[in-house]
């Protein structure tokens, strides 16, 4: 009946629009198309550009509007969308020095209303208060499954397990402690390989490609409790089909997805990233249930009867939870997949800068290298147990993290949960605020000579700064209550790896391939064009 009388409407309608000429309904049309375009200018005007206006115009009137950051118009519609697009941390600083915002700036991207701060102090507001406790969730991290992992999964009971499972079982000191000999094993496969590498030829060594591989298989192990020879780790169909899933998934996660900021486009795809989450999802759930399942049928904790004979992967821990840290296994694919996917490329990318920066800058790699002859000798590879007394070692790769952050930007994002109040301005619901870490890291209010690479600079404050969070001015890990649960054990893999990798080599520029520090961002900041460097062994 409801159907009927619907279409008995819309006849009656259709009959009615019969009786304009065409050119009234041309002149209706027209009407309609000014009128939308009046209101597109009247939201754009407005600082911030058209989510602010919108959000200004739908909830104020004059009278009671509150204070909201000052920024960028951008362009109607899309709002300043193309400041996010390449190298988004430069062109947002940009932004914020020409119009005074550095400590806060508000911009539009499509629908969605942003905060951004080059401020430590407006930082710290921002990741160390509850109001900032959610994430904004792209389509694409959703399909991928990361809405029930610990990087995206919403504020709440479920995350706060989720958290607990990581600071307990899985990134605690005992944990980290375990793959002291898995870290060592693998130093030790770098250091070879780049000797039958030298040994073979004299042309340039490419490093990028090894660091990755060597990372997705300490990944690996750590995760799955798979262990490969890097050597042939490239040629195992497992490992390669690994690979392949996690740069389908960087790929994905590392687009400007149209979609996410203008909310019409969404039943289109245009990009075709949904369609491509569909098609890599089955395949990852497919690869992580296979390597669960044989973690179940081998039941370490059952073998021998006693803890010892149990593995330590980080499948084991989540299989051997019980109680309200129990996952399922759905959330199980979930969280091991985000593990793999975030521990790989961090780490690769970073040391890569670590070695341009040594090769660039040879005395402070000569002061590394005599640093590690003073402390472990010449005749002994580097352990873990020497970092501590590796004073320069660590302000060195502390100053790469200074001017090289791997996430400069993206990974900083946080959705306001309720309206509040940020550095004196009003902040609805709903808006996502981020820290742009790598101005704050330049900022030559804050830092002596910012451009210049001096590890001298931590040298007198080793023991009171941490980049792990505490201090504002440098936290390329994030800080509070969402920052990288494993940056401890990121941070002790780098540092152990560049420490081996300049104890036994020396390497210098190829003349052929000039080291340039240019940049281009995708899932991470990598070097636009790959290191290839000459290598030298310091053990001739």
């Amino acid at each position: 009946m409801e159907s009927q009388t619907e279409s008995l409407w819309l006849i009656a309608l259709a009959s009615k629009c019969t009786a304009f000429s065409p050119q009234t309904i041309l002149f209706l049309f027209t009407l309609l198309c000014l009128a939308s375009l009046t209101i597109v200018l009247f939201h754009w005007v407005e600082p911030g550009g058209p989510a602010w206006g919108k959000y200004r115009h739908n909830k104020f009137t004059p009278r009671n509007t509150p204070v909201l950051p000052p920024g960028p118009r951008g362009y109607p519609i899309i709002g300043s969308m193309d400041l996010t697009v390449g190298l988004a941390h430069h062109k947002l600083t940009s932004m914020a020095n020409l119009l005074g915002a550095r400590r806060l700036m508000a911009f539009s991207m499509g629908d969605t209303r942003v905060v951004i701060t080059c401020n430590p102090d407006v930082a710290k507001d921002i990741l160390c208060n509850s109001v900032f406790a959610d994430r904004p969730i792209k389509e694409s991290a959703y399909s991928l499954m990361f809405n029930r992992a610990m990087g995206f999964a919403p504020y709440g009971v479920y995350w706060r397990t989720l958290r607990r499972i990581a600071a307990t079982h899985m990134f605690c000191p005992k944990q980290i402690n375990l793959g002291v000999i898995q870290r060592a094993e693998i130093a030790s496969q770098m250091v070879n390989m780049i000797n039958y590498n030298v040994g073979k030829n004299t042309a340039a060594f490419s490093v990028r490609e090894m660091l990755k591989l060597a990372s997705l298989t300490n990944m690996m192990e750590s995760v799955f409790g798979r262990r490969y020879e890097l050597s042939t780790a490239s040629l195992n169909s497992e490992a390669a089909e690994l690979s392949q899933l996690v740069q389908e998934g960087y790929e994905l996660l590392g687009k400007l997805n149209l979609s996410d900021h203008l909310s019409w486009l969404g039943s289109f795809d245009p990009q075709r990233i949904r369609e491509r989450c569909s098609q890599l999802v089955p395949r990852v759930n497919r690869f992580v249930n296979r390597i669960i399942s044989e973690h179940r049928v081998r039941d370490h904790k059952q073998e021998a009867g006693d803890d010892d004979a149990r593995g330590h992967d980080f499948a084991d821990v989540l299989l051997s939870l019980n109680g309200p840290d129990k996952l399922s296994d759905s959330d199980m694919v979930a969280v091991l997949w985000e593990m793999i996917f975030r521990g790989t490329d961090t780490v690769a990318v970073l040391i890569e800068w670590i070695l341009a920066r040594m090769v660039l800058h040879p005395d402070i790699q000569s002061k590394v290298q005599d640093e590690l002859d003073k402390v472990v000798g010449k005749s002994r590879p580097l352990m873990e147990s020497d970092i501590p007394s590796l004073g320069y070692l660590q302000a060195m790769i502390k100053e790469v993290l200074r001017l090289h952050p791997p996430g400069p930007l993206l990974s900083w994002a946080r959705l306001a949960i309720t309206d509040t109040t940020l550095d004196g301005y009003h902040i609805p619901e709903g808006t996502t605020a981020m820290v742009n870490m790598w101005a704050i890291a330049r900022d030559p209010g804050i830092w002596a000579d910012p451009l210049r690479f001096s590890p001298e600079r931590f040298m007198d404050k080793m023991d009171d700064f941490s980049v792990l969070g505490s201090d504002l001015r440098l936290a390329p890990f994030g800080s509070g209550r969402r920052s990288c649960p494993g940056k401890a054990l990121g941070l002790t893999t780098v540092t152990y790896w560049v420490g081996t990798l300049l104890h036994e080599f020396v390497w210098t520029q190829c003349d052929q391939y000039p080291v340039t520090l240019s940049e281009v961002m995708k899932l991470s900041c990598e070097m636009a064009n790959p290191l290839k460097v000459m290598v030298h062994s310091r053990r001739n």
